[in-house]
């Protein structure tokens, strides 16, 4: 199963953007705080250490050896520690920094004290190489720093005092931290405030469009929102009286073309009974059924995605009952059966559609069996013949209108080449699709695939 980490809608996507970057930039601002304030703590406690060092060695040099560690005691906290060590003690190799600290002690230290240029400064002293009598209180405690700062002053001719210096830690910007969390929160809230502002217009024009998509009204979207937003609604509001006045013009002239047409046509079937030969006169005959034929199928393209009311039927019902008509006239239709299907479409159309794939089904193919599937998403009627069926480079041409297949042309089967177009424009005005498929064991297969009724709907009507 595969996870999306990235939203997909847009108001998540934008609380999401907006949060994250409130979020890194206080994040930032807690980092840049917590190093300054690290690096002005180091600082502190140099200075401190300096100052302390050169006077605690000052007050020690002046007192009596047994008063020493009284004073040293006295000037300790538990974060440093002073104690008397022997003249050699830590006499390591100091670097550049430690040297520059040892000079700043001596140059601390009072006129006249012993051995001030022999003052020694370990920034760095792994706490296990500081004897225990000399760690402050504080190391002893769990999880200690791992290294000290130490400076070792000489006191007299023949000894010196260790001050340990505990580098402290700083803590966390806790209150930024909190500050931030307020603002990630804030943010996100305006945020989505601002998501619902754009995204409640752009929900109603996807609405829109899909409605106008499947001929189910005139759409109208309210011009509200930002100016961009408004913008897109008024071009769409523009967009679609147009395409509307466009395809009501074009359903009324051929309205009108087709109800002229029938006149001359009956016309000329009432002045054929007049002619004698019968050969002519059934061939003009012909002529004038598939002329009438034509008509009647423009104009039924011409109604196919619009003008009906969309209204919950039984789809198994209405199939059940165009077979059933079917069947009545003779022809070899076979339906499988089916519980009901509920579904909201306009089933004149429907009925249309299925009536004409049912046709060719006979006609090409030599019989029809009919059957409905369902799954989640909704159903399928499936209408499979035993014809020579339709090769791959041909079954998207066929939906063309006036295309007819070579194999078709003859007086037998007929046909104008607008039935499988009319099939399309009605599925696919109901929001579906038609797939054309080979059998495996001879024919054709055709399935048109039609979405549920919607959720919550009255119960649906027998059709």
């Amino acid at each position: 199963m595969r996870f999306r980490l990235w939203p997909r809608t847009l108001p998540v996507q934008l609380i999401v953007v907006v949060a994250g970057a409130v979020a890194i930039s206080n994040i930032g601002v807690a980092f840049y705080y917590y190093v300054n304030s690290q690096s002005q703590a180091q600082n502190y406690i140099i200075e401190r250490m300096v100052d302390r060092a050169a006077s605690v060695a000052a007050s020690v040099s002046q007192v009596q050896p047994q008063a020493r560690l009284v004073v040293m005691r006295t000037m300790s906290v538990p974060s440093w520690r002073f104690r008397e060590v022997p003249e050699n003690y830590g006499s390591r190799v100091m670097t550049p920094d430690e040297q520059a600290l040892a000079k700043r002690i001596g140059d601390a230290l009072p006129a006249g004290h012993p051995r001030k240029t022999d003052v020694v400064v370990h920034l760095y002293q792994p706490l296990k190489d500081i004897d225990p009598s000399l760690r402050p209180v504080r190391s002893r405690q769990p999880n200690p720093p791992h290294d000290m700062i130490q400076a070792i002053v000489p006191i007299s001719n023949h000894s010196a005092i260790s001050g340990v210096f505990m580098r402290p830690t700083p803590d966390w910007p806790v209150e930024i931290m909190v500050a931030a969390v307020i603002a990630v929160l804030v943010a996100s809230a305006g945020a989505a405030v601002m998501a619902g502002r754009v995204v409640r217009p752009l929900s109603e024009l996807t609405g829109a469009a899909a409605a106008m998509a499947d001929g189910s009204g005139r759409p109208h979207v309210v011009e509200q929102g930002p100016d961009d937003v408004r913008n897109a609604a008024a071009a769409f509001n523009a967009m679609a009286e147009k395409v509307t006045r466009t395809l009501e013009s074009q359903r009324h002239l051929l309205s009108a073309v087709g109800h002229d047409l029938r006149t001359p046509i009956t016309a000329m079937r009432i002045n054929l009974e007049f002619i004698e030969d019968s050969e002519l006169r059934d061939g003009l005959m012909r002529n004038l059924d598939e002329l009438q034929a034509l008509t009647e199928q423009v104009l039924a393209a011409a109604r196919g995605t619009g003008g009906e009311t969309k209204r919950n039927v039984d789809l198994s019902a209405l199939v059940e009952s165009l077979c059933a008509d079917l069947d009545d006239l003779g022809e070899p239709v076979h339906w499988a059966g089916h519980a009901a299907a509920p579904i909201s479409c306009r089933p004149n159309e429907i009925r249309r559609a299925l009536r004409n794939v049912v046709e060719n089904a006979v006609a090409y193919g030599n019989k029809a069996d009919v059957r409905i599937t369902g799954n989640a998403e909704g159903y399928e009627i499936v209408v499979e013949d035993e014809g020579p069926g339709i090769p791959e480079s041909d079954r998207q041409r066929v939906f063309e209108p006036f295309v007819r297949l070579e194999s078709s042309r003859n007086e037998a089967t007929g046909g104008t080449g607008l039935g499988l177009s009319l099939v399309k424009a009605i599925v696919e005005g109901h929001g579906g699709a038609v797939v054309l498929e080979n059998r495996k064991q001879g024919g054709l297969r055709v399935r048109m695939q039609l979405p549920r009724m919607p959720a919550a709907q009255p119960r649906p009507e027998a059709a």
